[in-house]
């Protein structure tokens, strides 16, 4: 999480979980950021990261100016490595 904190950024986790099931997943992981809980699913499709097929979250990261804009979307593998998300967020920083 240091590379984020260099860039000045803020990490949020969104699933569809529960709140109780978040709250033991982050303390299982040792989170050092907030899980938030979209069980309703509201979130997730105006992302439009909701499969049709199963209900199910496809795994995506998105960066998102202070603007409001998302500047980066990355998606299944590139989703869980972070490498382009702190390139990402190191751009914003610059401009």
């Amino acid at each position: 999480m240091g590379k984020f904190n260099d860039a000045e950024t803020q990490v949020l986790a969104i699933s569809t979980d529960f709140i109780a099931t978040l709250n033991h997943w982050s303390k299982e992981l040792g989170a050092e950021f907030p899980m938030l809980s979209d069980y309703k699913r509201v979130v997730v499709k105006q992302y439009g990261v909701l499969s049709e097929q199963n209900q199910l979250i496809v795994r995506t990261t998105f960066v998102i100016d202070t603007d409001g804009k998302v500047v980066s979307i990355m998606q299944n593998r590139d989703a869980i490595d972070v490498t382009g998300a702190v390139t990402a967020c190191s751009r914003l920083k610059k401009h």
